[in-house]
């Protein structure tokens, strides 16, 4: 039978659809990490998400004979468009089985989409933000995911060279050995910063009080830190109160870390939290019926693995110790929770900067990912 491509409604039962087809296709794959289905519908849903005040998007479904093998969303950010200089259509949430016919219905219905709105070329994988899943796994398949990155097959690069798709931007992952102890010399430059620069760390035993003293001043500081990175678009006030609403609830006060100025203005930010991939593969993607016990032990209990977030640095301050001042108050705090790992999530490739912090651990690259990139003719 040939493949059929439909245009998915942005309707809560047709996007559980299209959301489980994707954890359907991994079933029994020992590295595949489900996303919370819910989330995942949220963040398709124009009266859920807020990105859509900026962003166009439609998804569409491949079916052979009826049945569903293949998905992938269309999205146009105008604001990334405006900011980067060129009118491209993303692709995201991307997900199919290994078969040439299917791969290239799902890209050309994409690629239609765009030109019909005057995209000139197809990136991804790339969702509405930077908070989203991005970039197609390239090496790594046999290890593990996070609750932050995209776990695929092998056989999806494959099917990206082959109809002409380039590299745009990679990005490398790092699994980091937790020192029982903190390097000397990582201390010694945390102590010098301190010092130099009149700062301190701030901790916190309320979540309320994180948001309403730095919820938004920590999202501002994430629209200066990562401003020049890959793709990147300054997230809007909507957004961020998302974003707050959606996360900042979440987190285990002892793994977030806040360094600020004499003035208690925002420096800097470190936010870990412990490695829930377990715990959603247990879930398979749903909270209901014991779901979210699953997650709510992995978020109590003690797991081997944290999760780097994210660390975001002011413009001013980048290049000066403070990632070390982070590090050297993050570091105890994740010996004490009975971490052994860390993951660090995605890095461009080319941020050595980022990239020289963990030679002061036993560290090692174990995943690498890619955006793609194909110019229409």
């Amino acid at each position: 039978m040939a493949i059929t491509i439909r245009p998915i409604q942005p309707t809560k039962s047709a996007l559980k659809e299209y959301v489980q087809f994707g954890i359907d296709l991994y079933r029994g794959n020992d590295c595949y990490v489900p996303p919370l289905i819910l989330d995942e519908v949220a963040c398709l849903s124009p009266d859920k998400n807020p990105a859509f005040e900026h962003c166009s998007a439609q998804s569409f479904m491949a079916y052979r004979d009826g049945e569903p093998v293949g998905r992938i969303t269309a999205i146009i950010n105008d604001l990334a468009n405006e900011r980067w200089g060129e009118r491209a259509v993303r692709f995201g949430f991307v997900d199919f089985i290994d078969d040439a016919e299917t791969v290239d219905a799902l890209f050309a219905a994409v690629e239609r989409w765009g030109r019909a709105r005057g995209c000139t070329a197809m990136i991804g994988p790339m969702g509405f933000s930077d908070m989203d899943h991005e970039g197609m796994l390239t090496a790594g398949f046999d290890r593990m995911g996070t609750m932050a990155t995209i776990y695929n097959y092998p056989y999806y690069p494959r099917h990206m060279e082959r109809m002409g798709f380039r590299k745009d931007a990679d990005w490398v992952e790092y699994r980091i050995a937790i020192p029982r102890e903190i390097p000397e010399k990582y201390s010694r430059i945390a102590d010098i910063v301190r010092r130099k620069y009149n700062l301190k760390v701030k901790k916190f035993t309320s979540r309320e009080k994180i948001k309403n003293q730095y919820g938004h001043a920590l999202f501002e500081l994430i629209n200066e830190a990562y401003a020049d990175l890959y793709g990147y678009v300054p997230l809007s006030r909507r957004q961020i109160d998302y974003y707050i609403d959606q996360y900042l609830g979440l987190l285990r006060l002892e793994d977030v870390c806040v360094v600020v100025d004499a003035d208690e203005r925002l420096v800097g930010v470190g936010i870990a939290m412990p490695s829930l991939s377990r715990a959603l593969r247990r879930s398979g993607g749903r909270l209901f019926p014991t779901g979210w016990y699953h997650l709510w032990k992995a978020m109590r209990g003690r797991v081997d693995t944290v999760d780097l977030m994210l660390v975001a640095v002011k413009p001013e301050y980048q290049s000066k110790g403070v990632n070390a001042l982070i590090f050297c108050d993050l570091i105890p705090c994740f010996v004490a929770n009975g971490y052994k790992w860390a993951e660090s999530n995605l890095e461009l490739e080319d941020n050595a900067h980022v990239q020289r912090q963990w030679d002061y651990f036993d560290h090692e690259l174990h995943r690498r990912r890619r955006a793609w990139r194909r110019d229409f003719n």
